[in-house]
Order: C-alpha cells, then sequence, then structure tokens
C-alpha cells in the first residue's frame, strides 16, 4: 500500500507561522506534521510515500532527505503549478503513481496511527473515505451524505439535515478506484475550471458511478490544520502523543 500526501500550499490563513516554512514543516511537539503523518503510517505498515510539493520544495526535499535509510521510502513530486491551482492539480500530477492500492492525505491533517488502520480495516470498495462524526458541523467542514453505508454526496455547502458526518480528508482506493480517479482527474484537469478545483469534487462525481464507501473513524485522534487556533489545538494533541510515547517506552 502506497501513501501519496498533498503538501504543495503555502498555508497562507496561519499568517507568520507559515512565512519561511511550508505548512507541512509546522512543528508539533517532537516532528513535524510530515513527521507524524509518515510516522503514523509506517505503524499500520504503509512505508511507500509519495509527498507531493509546491511551495517551498526544496525545504521538504531536505526533510524528506533525512528519512533515507529508514523504515519508509519516502520521496517528493512537485507541482509546479501549485501558485495558481488547488489541490485536483496535485492530484492529477501524482497520477502516475495511481498503479495500485493507495491511500491519499491532505498535507494538513495530522493524526494518530488508528485512524489510517479504521481506514485499511474498513470493508473493501473502489474509494472509502475516512468519516468522523460530531454533533454540529461548520462552514469550513467537508461535509459528506450517506445512504446505506454508500457516499451520496462530499462538499463544504450542503443541507445541513443532509449531513452524516465529515470527510478528515483521508481516502483510500482500491484499483480499479484508483484507475477511475485517475482518469477522473484526467478528464477535469482539461476543463476550465480543472486548475481551481478540488479533488474531492471528482470523488463526489465517481459516487454517482461507483460504490463509494465510508470508515467511520470517531474515536481517534486527527486534527486538521489551517488556522492558528488549529496549530494550537494539534500542537497541544502532539504533546499528548508525546507524553505517550514516552511512557510506552
Amino acid at each position: 500500500m502506497k501513501a501519496i500526501i498533498l503538501s504543495a500550499g503555502r498555508g497562507s490563513r496561519l499568517g507568520e507561522h507559515t512565512a519561511n516554512r511550508p505548512k507541512c514543516l509546522l512543528p508539533l511537539g517532537s516532528r513535524t506534521l510530515l513527521g507524524w503523518q509518515i510516522e503514523g503510517l509506517a505503524r499500520v505498515g504503509v512505508r511507500d510515500v509519495v509527498v507531493v510539493t509546491g511551495s517551498l520544495n526544496e525545504t521538504v526535499a531536505t526533510e524528506v532527505a533525512t528519512y533515507a535509510g529508514g523504515p519508509s521510502r519516502v520521496r517528493t513530486l512537485f507541482n509546479p503549478f501549485f501558485a495558481v491551482s488547488d489541490n485536483l492539480a496535485s492530484c492529477w500530477m501524482a497520477r502516475n503513481e495511481m498503479d495500485g492500492p493507495f491511500i491519499l492525505i491532505n498535507g494538513d491533517t495530522v493524526f494518530e496511527p488508528t485512524v489510517a488502520g479504521k481506514l485499511l480495516a474498513a470493508p473493501v470498495a473502489p474509494i472509502t473515505l475516512a468519516v468522523d462524526r460530531k454533533l454540529s458541523y461548520d462552514s469550513d467542514d467537508m461535509k459528506v451524505a450517506v445512504s446505506n453505508g454508500r457516499l451520496v454526496d462530499v462538499s463544504k455547502r450542503m443541507d445541513p439535515a443532509a449531513v452524516w458526518g465529515e470527510s478528515i480528508g483521508m481516502i483510500r482506493f482500491e484499483s480499479d478506484g484508483a484507475r477511475a480517479f485517475a482518469a477522473q482527474l484526467d478528464a477535469m484537469i482539461q476543463t476550465n475550471t480543472g486548475l481551481k478545483s478540488f479533488y474531492l469534487v471528482a470523488i463526489a462525481e465517481l459516487a454517482r458511478r461507483l460504490h463509494v464507501g465510508v470508515a467511520q473513524i470517531t474515536g481517534s485522534r486527527w486534527c486538521e490544520i489551517d488556522f492558528p487556533k488549529d496549530l494550537a489545538a494539534a500542537t497541544a494533541l502532539c504533546a499528548v502523543w508525546d507524553t505517550e510515547n514516552a511512557a510506552a517506552g
């Protein structure tokens, strides 16, 4: 199983925190955000990692080089369109890496290993989204609608009555789902709006003709980092993990 991590964005909403470093290299206790992702994946057996870079590409490449000789094979893939595109273009740049089962991960999601573990343990479907559930959802949450265990729609704009949960930015693809996703990306990137589209638009389109499943990860800890308040929450969460890891020896 391979992982593709989308880390091309600058993270401008974090202000001074990303003035001189890409978001994926934000320090969170003993590791960077990217470091926590790679460690979490390795703990569930995913050790082939492609990091799609853009902003401050050389800095990320330097970090990735420190993993040489370790348990995981980590490499970078540069998206030269990062400054004028959204994350569908980063996925499109990585389409040749979608040659078998893989996990797609947003570069701003920090998670404990059980999150990826639950996604990998979910019933097999061409595509499966990791989904959390909570009492209420805000305008920035990527909301999902589900019927009979299948994804119906995924969007930030959704009738509150239709919302079943929140996509956390982690998706598992089997080989057939990977092929369908790569073909959908190729079709969409050629449209007038392709560069400015989100890859979840492609997932919503695929859900109309493929079985797109959901893996509920509620109870496992994770955090999306978009704003300074999110960074503070993620820093506190990773401090807890550091303490737990130290206690476990």
